[in-house]
């Protein structure tokens, strides 16, 4: 953290006022006791003068000189003065350091138990996600300032949380009403195309429709995954992300052939509580993706350990670094516009990042030091 804290500054303004109050009421305390002792010259002066007057009615001489006898009168007094305002200073420096500490010491306990509700809405607002916006401070105490301010913050979360999850359904409700159609648009296309006596331009106007077809279904399903991964995880249950990769590789082995690609695996055991469902899903995507972005003899490796849980290796072109923290964003992907790219919707690794934040991990990615990608997806442990 740089600079100082809040609370060793409010720590600070106290022990530095209480000690200037201090000073002021040594000095006012120094100065009433000066004004309250006697003079020494005056009080010889006027001691003199009674004990010629008590002499003189008695009829008695005084021994000694009046002049000695006002000198030793006023070195006595002068001496007890200064020793007053001595002890007097001294003791009061004593109090006022020993006080100055413990004033420090409380003000830094009052200044720490003042700005606790401060701490809690930070801690609170630290541990806030775009899909977990549950938390809420609920700051118990008097109406005053910092409890406005807890309230107006659980205010903010609870609007931002209900516009969170409109969206949510909005996207999952529109995808699943768009998949109807597609379906049955593809079946027109096909049964269009069934009949013997179909012209080539029709069939290739065809083909190019049922190519086109094929890629919005798989950018709706795509968009239901990740609108379901985004809303949280209702249950868990322990899932084995070893056995999952090597049913996702069994799957894709055609789709690897076919491209010239070689799959490797090294898989150990490691358990996930999660949804078995986007778990496949996420294992599927990386996977299909290190195949369809490869070269044809290239190669992809796939890894289960501990810690990353999954990490995907893939060989083929040169992906720029500044590049990679734009692969996890919708409909983006290297060296290609928007829609220019039909192999893929474009949603692959961002419901990669979305599935394993809902399992509460993260994904991230960097080049390969030869080309292609290299994505690490971290689980808390089981």
């Amino acid at each position: 953290m740089n600079g100082l804290s809040v609370r060793t500054k409010l720590t600070a303004w106290y022990g530095g006022l209480f000690l200037l109050a201090g000073l002021v009421l040594v000095v006012i305390n120094y100065l009433l006791v000066q004004s309250a002792l006697p003079d020494p010259d005056r009080a010889a002066t006027m001691a003199i003068r009674s004990a010629d007057a008590v002499y003189g009615i008695q009829g008695n001489t005084i021994i000694g000189s009046p002049g000695a006898t006002a000198q030793l009168l006023t070195g006595s007094l002068d001496e007890y003065r200064s020793s007053t305002l001595s002890t007097l200073v001294v003791g009061s420096a004593i109090a006022l350091v020993a006080t100055a500490g413990l004033a420090v010491l409380f003000g830094w306990l009052m200044a720490g138990r003042a700005l606790r509700p401060l701490h809690d809405i930070t801690s609170a607002a630290r541990r806030l996600e775009a899909g977990k916006l549950d938390r809420r401070i609920n700051l118990d105490g008097p109406p005053d300032e910092l409890k406005e301010l807890a309230d107006t913050f659980d205010g903010m979360l609870d609007r931002l949380a209900e516009s969170f999850d409109s969206q949510k359904r909005f996207v999952a409700n529109a995808s699943h009403e768009l998949r109807t159609p597609l379906a049955v648009q593809r079946t027109l296309i096909e049964v269009a195309l069934a009949g013997p006596e179909v012209p080539p331009e029709m069939r290739k106007l065809g083909t190019h429709l049922l190519h086109t077809n094929e890629r919005s279904e798989r950018m709706i399903e795509g968009l239901l995954v990740l609108a379901r991964s985004d809303r949280g995880l209702q249950s868990r249950v322990p899932v084995r992300l070893d056995e999952v990769v090597a049913t996702v590789v069994r799957a894709t082995s055609a789709q690897a052939a076919s491209a010239g690609v070689k799959v490797e695996t090294r898989l150990r055991p490691r358990t996930v509580p999660g949804d078995p469902v986007l778990l496949e899903r996420l294992v599927t995507n990386l996977v299909v993706n290190a195949i369809t972005y490869n070269a044809s003899g290239g190669w992809v490796y796939v890894e289960v350990r501990g810690d990353p849980a999954l990490e995907v290796r893939n060989s083929g072109p040169v992906v720029p670094p500044e590049a990679v923290p734009t692969l996890f964003e919708p409909f983006r992907r290297v060296g290609s516009e928007r829609t220019g790219d039909s192999r893929n919707a474009g949603l692959g690794l961002s419901i990669v990042r979305s599935v394993a934040q809902a399992h509460g991990g993260y994904a991230e990615a960097q080049p390969g030091r030869r080309g292609g990608l290299v994505v690490t997806v971290r689980f808390p442990p089981a």
